[in-house]
């Protein structure tokens, strides 16, 4: 079933509608028809399977046949924060992560990034990835939608930090050095109730002075394999490792 997020929250007996985009896709695309089903996920969190019970010329109305039980979500907040790429590898972390259950990306401009977004293209390119991550989580069946944030400056990324209990920073150098544990010692402690933060570099990756700037606040530099990845492939690896510690391993 197609699975559609409104802007709203679930009230148990609020009308239940499709309008604008919404309307569009679940008319024109599926071509949806009386009784068919669809999920329809809120801004609170709850998801329900609704049926059409009535289609008009801008409005397609439905009713509530069940609520959705499984959860969908990570079972930890993980935030993905980018270096700004060249072409639209960004655009490849926004779908990519999405469905791998990222909570939130921050895009940033690191030292070796090539690209330059004033405030303008800073604004359109959010939108764009916020377009992609919702129709990531719909294919996916998320229950909820990454948040989107680009910011304008490094200093905004360090400012951010406070706010997480674990930061960890993807550094090349560790991959080279033989570094491999302190990526699995954070995830194996990682609890429902922290948010981590992972950060990559563009390509180029990540210089010394921007490492220890995050580090003389609370980051901590790892290695993801004795691989060296792309941008654009280590966000998918870590979240992947993740997941499969916290919804795979640890239900063994």
């Amino acid at each position: 079933m197609q699975r559609y997020f409104l802007e709203e929250d679930y009230i148990e007996g609020n009308p239940l509608t499709l309008i604008e985009e919404n309307y569009h896709h679940a008319a024109r695309v599926m071509r949806m028809k009386l009784k068919d089903k669809c999920y329809l996920s809120f801004m609170n969190d709850q998801t329900i399977v609704a049926e059409v019970i009535e289609i008009d010329g801008n409005t397609i109305t439905l009713s509530e046949v069940s609520k959705e039980v499984m959860d969908k979500e990570l079972p930890v907040s993980v935030t993905i924060a980018c270096g700004y790429t060249k072409g639209d590898k960004l655009e490849l972390v926004a779908q990519k992560a999405t469905e791998l259950g990222m909570d939130r990306l921050v895009g940033f401009p690191a030292q070796a990034s090539v690209v330059k977004w004033d405030h303008k293209k800073l604004n359109k390119k959010q939108e764009r990835l916020s377009k992609i991550a919702k129709e990531a989580a719909e294919q996916s069946h998320r229950q909820s939608v990454p948040d989107i944030e680009l910011f304008s400056s490094y200093q905004e990324l360090l400012e951010s930090l406070k706010y997480y209990t674990y930061v960890l920073i993807a550094y090349e150098e560790s991959a080279k050095s033989g570094e491999a544990s302190q990526f699995a010692k954070v995830v194996s402690r990682l609890d429902t109730k922290d948010r981590a933060l992972i950060i990559f570099g563009p390509e180029g990756g990540l210089s010394l002075k921007e490492v220890q700037e995050i580090e003389d606040v609370n980051g901590v530099r790892c290695a993801l394999g004795p691989r060296i990845l792309r941008a654009e492939t280590a966000p998918m690896y870590a979240l992947s490792a993740i997941s499969y510690e916290l919804e795979l391993r640890r239900q063994l």
